[in-house]
């Protein structure tokens, strides 16, 4: 199965490495075309001029005055001229022409039957000025169609006595060597291909294994697998660089992902203990209702017990109506109104509040610095509520001892509110913010709380730029320490 799926991705005409492959082959295949007509047309016109030189420097080396008797007497014979005999050879047929432009026959092959070739006139004039025919040779074609090459050359010692050595070269063997030439061209050409092709196709193969790598490690990620990583050093940059940017991006999905199931857990179960705590003095509520339907509101020591008891529970819900809506409105992004004040003048102005809510607790406020700062007043009086009754609920009415202290440094103001209460155990002090939760849930329903207080102050904190901290141990009481920056954040 795993060949198949091998010899599959091979095959894909749309997968990267068949459109790698073939486009390498077809651009090689172009190189190697634009290569052969090159060498083609450069080798025809090597081979043409060096048979022109040839039949050149051959004429050239046969003195005039062999000509001039040669086309007097018709020497049969030219032995004591070894040119004469190469030329002989070589060429098809040799004409002798006169300025005037008659033209004697000096040799003609006796294989060849067709009349020997001539040139116009004006060419020949032009000839006899410049010495030869302006490119050295001229092609043409015979009545057979043969391909010819056509060599003159003006010779003679004097001007009266000059005459022009035409020489017509059969070009067929050069022709067939040439095209030979370029067949054994086309094979190699053929079989390099191939070659490269087979050679090629490993290679690449091995070049492209780190993308079918992440092809299936991305095949294998999904919702509940986003710790799934690509290897970032594979041997190629650019993968290695693409590795490490989609190595980020699922950094970022998991990230997002957990937070995502992290705010749907707290969702539910926000939900969950909403509906228990609104519950719990609802049901309160219909029992005393039920109470009174059935005749206790004949019975004033009933009624009053009933209504009081009602109106209690009633408290305590619109207390968490209360606290659920500041949350609401808290995830919609809470907004603070900054104004520039002081916090210490907050605090003395809550003091007489503070001190009734504490009833016969003792409570010391420390005011040591003051500096002017940014803060909203209604939510840093919040702030102070939640944790100064947070303290009265957890230390004793009649040895209880409160102290409030504002300090701070170069960067931050610290508000401390520290009891010497009961404490805090070390299981519950990274869950006191969490809402809905509560350490001891009889002495919170005792005071009416629902766990918001905390989860609320710490948002406010938070949307001041500032953070909270808390330090305790059980039966040694709790301090909880407001940081703000001195700027308001």
């Amino acid at each position: 199965m795993k060949r198949l799926v091998r010899l599959s991705r091979r095959i894909e005409p749309h997968s990267l490495g068949f459109q790698l492959l073939s486009r390498s082959i077809l651009i090689m295949a172009g190189l190697f075309i634009l290569i052969g007509v090159f060498q083609y047309f450069t080798m025809q016109h090597f081979l043409y001029n060096k048979k022109e030189r040839a039949i050149h420097n051959l004429i050239l080396s046969v003195p005039s005055d062999v000509w001039e008797r040669w086309q007097e007497d018709r020497l049969e014979k030219s032995d004591h001229v070894p040119a004469m005999n190469s030329l002989l050879s070589s060429a098809q047929s040799i004409a002798l022409i006169e300025y005037n432009g008659n033209v004697s026959e000096i040799y003609v092959d006796p294989h060849y039957s067709l009349p020997v070739p001539r040139l116009p006139l004006e060419e020949y004039r032009s000839i006899f000025e410049s010495g030869s025919l302006s490119s050295g040779y001229k092609v043409i074609r015979d009545e057979l169609d043969n391909v010819q090459m056509v060599i003159c050359q003006r010779v003679g010692k004097s001007d009266e006595d000059q005459f022009i050595i035409q020489s017509i070269v059969d070009l067929t063997e050069t022709r067939d060597y040439q095209k030979d030439m370029f067949l054994f061209y086309v094979i190699g050409s053929i079989l390099a291909l191939i070659v490269g092709k087979l050679t090629f196709s490993p290679v690449l193969r091995r070049t492209i294994i780190p993308l079918f790598r992440i092809v299936t490690t991305v095949e294998r990620i999904h919702s509940n697998n986003l710790s799934e990583r690509l290897p970032i050093k594979q041997g190629t940059v650019e993968v290695d660089r693409l590795a490490v940017a989609f190595n980020g991006m699922l950094e970022r999905i998991e990230t997002s992902f957990t937070a995502e199931k992290e705010a749907h857990k707290q969702m539910r179960r926000f939900i969950a203990d909403a509906s228990h705590e609104l519950r719990t003095p609802l049901t309160s509520i219909h029992g005393f209702l039920e109470v009174l339907l059935e005749g206790g509101a004949e019975h004033p020591d009933q009624l009053r017990l009933a209504l009081v008891s009602m109106y209690s529970e009633s408290e305590r819900l619109n207390k968490l109506v209360g606290d659920l809506l500041t949350l609401a409105r808290m995830d919609r992004s809470l907004e603070v109104r900054l104004t520039r004040g002081r916090l210490g003048d907050l605090i003395r102005q809550l003091e007489p509040h503070l001190r009734m809510i504490a009833g016969a607790r003792r409570i010391r406020v420390d005011l040591n610095e003051d500096p002017c700062m940014d803060f909203d007043p209604d939510k840093m009086k919040q702030v102070l509520l939640n944790l100064f009754q947070n303290a009265v609920q957890h230390t004793d009415p009649e040895k209880g001892v409160i102290l409030i202290d504002l300090d701070g440094d170069e960067r931050e103001i610290k508000l401390t509110i520290q009891d010497n209460g009961v404490g805090i155990k070390e299981i519950h002090i990274q869950h006191i913010f969490e809402r809905f939760y509560r350490a001891e849930p009889s002495r919170a329903r005792k005071y009416g709380g629902a766990g918001l207080g905390l989860a609320i102050t710490k948002s406010i904190i938070e949307q001041h730029g500032g953070r909270i901290e808390v330090e305790s141990r059980e039966e040694k009481g709790a301090l909880f320490r407001v940081c703000l920056p001195r700027g308001g954040g």
